[in-house]
């Protein structure tokens, strides 16, 4: 009996570690390269600053420039990023990509939720909803992910993280379907619920 606990509880340990992992791995990745790129300006800039740094009054004009340029400078890298990416040299990354980024542990799940974010993918989630999973009359916002009729499918985020989330099959009676959009129901998931007014201002009656 003990032994079979023992095993319950380190199984219950791992599963709950690698769902944290998974869950992070995509922040992370974003998070660290963000800090590289603006590390990167940042030492580009760095005789500039200093120049600043030891004027006795640095002008607030050039201080302003100085957030204007890098700015600019992290909109520019990304417009680069997007030019090549239309261009025929998209052919020799995305091969790139298959071969070794792909075989990153967390890559292809942080490209996933980025393209999610960013509109490039919007076919996963089709409608917001409104679901009643233990028929408690406590609601949770989801995301329709297909209709079989009778029973509907509906992921449900946690919040602030969307990355994570329980996928359940519900009855339609269960599902409370609305006309606001995927942007919103995204918003008000990472901002732990903050604006779901707009989700029940747009709720539909119940099914028929």
């Amino acid at each position: 009996m003990q032994i079979k606990f023992f095993r319950s509880v380190r199984s219950f340990l791992r599963t709950t570690l690698i769902g944290g992992v998974v869950a992070m791995a995509p922040l992370t990745l974003i998070f660290l390269f963000f800090r590289w790129l603006i590390n990167l300006i940042g030492r580009n800039l760095a005789p500039v600053v200093d120049r600043l740094v030891q004027s006795p009054d640095p002008s607030p004009f050039l201080l302003f420039l100085l957030y204007v340029i890098t700015f600019a400078a992290i909109l520019f890298f990304f417009f680069l990023i997007g030019l090549v990416v239309q261009t025929r040299l998209s052919v020799f990354l995305n091969r790139f990509e298959d071969r070794y980024l792909l075989k990153i542990p967390g890559y292809k799940l942080a490209k996933e939720t980025v393209q999610q974010f960013f509109g490039q993918n919007r076919s996963f989630f089709r409608e917001v909803v409104l679901v009643d999973i233990f028929n408690s009359g406590a609601l949770m916002t989801g995301f329709i992910t297909d209709d079989q009729g009778e029973i509907i499918t509906v992921f449900v985020p946690t919040g602030p993280n969307p990355t994570s989330g329980n996928i359940y099959h519900l009855p339609k009676d269960r599902v409370l379907k609305t006309e606001a959009s995927v942007d919103t129901g995204m918003k008000s998931i990472i901002s732990c619920g903050a604006g779901s007014e707009e989700i029940f201002n747009k709720r539909i009656k119940a099914n028929a």
